[in-house]
């Protein structure tokens, strides 16, 4: 029997990044079940036009489209928040996932080289940097809206084989917490999903470790997993509660949610004077109307470039 879903989200309109499969694909699922239409983004063409189509023709109407991406691009960031204003009228919601496995290439120890050191923080990091931005404009433009970035539990944590991974992971983390003041400037909210090893197509990098040897063959086959479902439940609790904002969410196995709070206490209260807790609450309140005014002039200069909102 089929399980009823409320339509917690009709009428909502969903960017997805790497949503042609493994998590991108199961939150697209779950995003249309609640009544949202999606666009997704990624460089896996082929698989990408046949998972929207298979959305559509499940559906019997047209509520999945497919537009290639390269999430590292702004042009391609661009184009596929452009080809959701066009499609279905504008965006509310955007899970920034796409990315790449942890590689034995990118291990501090290994040899110099621009394109596989870029490579990791590229993908994981600075594509996350572009998206963000662009969801920023649109979704201000619609009224606001919700963005959630896929990191890992190695954005709050680390492993010794795993350097670059972690570092462009741990970006993603920073990057989402420093927007707690974001929904009082445009009602957007930021939010992070960090599953720990999850069972995707991303495991066949680890199994080609497996085949060549390394201090991670033992290791791999005994890590005890997470579960797509369970990434999926804390992606939609990330868009779907209103109070989450700037929050980092491990997925860990078993089926657990839980907060990943920063490690280090609060900035504003080590060794600060009697009155500066005072004057970082002036900061804040300067900082939202400087940063309301720095908004309405990026959307004039995107709309002069790219044309007016839908």
């Amino acid at each position: 029997m089929t399980q009823h879903v409320e339509k917690t989200l009709k009428d909502k309109v969903a960017v997805i990044t790497g949503g042609s499969r493994g998590i991108g694909r199961a939150v697209a699922e779950a995003l249309i079940a609640r009544g949202a239409s999606v666009v997704i983004g990624d460089i896996l063409e082929a698989e990408g036009k046949a998972t929207a189509e298979e959305f559509n023709t499940l559906a019997g109407s047209k509520i999945a489209v497919f537009i290639r991406t390269d999430v590292t691009s702004y042009k391609d960031n661009i184009a596929l928040f452009q080809c959701a204003e066009k499609e279905f009228g504008g965006v509310d919601i955007a899970f920034l996932n796409a990315g790449i496995a942890g590689q034995e290439s990118d291990i501090a120890l290994g040899p110099p080289d621009d394109k596989i050191d870029e490579r990791a923080m590229d993908v994981n990091g600075i594509s996350v940097i572009k998206g963000t931005k662009i969801a920023i404009l649109h979704m201000a433009k619609r009224g606001g809206g919700v963005i959630v970035n896929t990191a890992s539990m190695l954005g709050v944590d680390t492993m010794p084989s795993t350097n670059a991974y972690s570092a462009s992971k741990h970006a993603v983390v920073g990057w989402t917490r420093s927007f707690t003041l974001l929904p009082q400037v445009c009602n957007v909210r930021v939010n992070a999903v960090c599953p720990h090893y999850v069972d995707t197509d991303m495991i066949a990098v680890h199994e080609s470790m497996i085949a060549r040897g390394g201090p991670m063959v033992e290791l791999i086959p005994k890590i005890h997993k997470a579960t797509i479902s369970n990434v999926v439940k804390g992606v939609l609790t990330l868009i779907e509660d209103q109070q989450r904002n700037a929050q980092t969410l491990l997925v860990l196995p078993d089926d657990v949610l839980q907060i990943a709070e920063p490690a280090i206490p609060d900035i504003v209260k080590i060794g600060a004077k009697p009155d500066f807790e005072e004057a970082y609450k002036k900061y804040e309140r300067d900082y939202v109307t400087f940063s309301k005014k720095r908004l309405e002039y990026s959307l004039q200069e995107y709309e002069k470039i790219h044309g007016k909102f839908s």
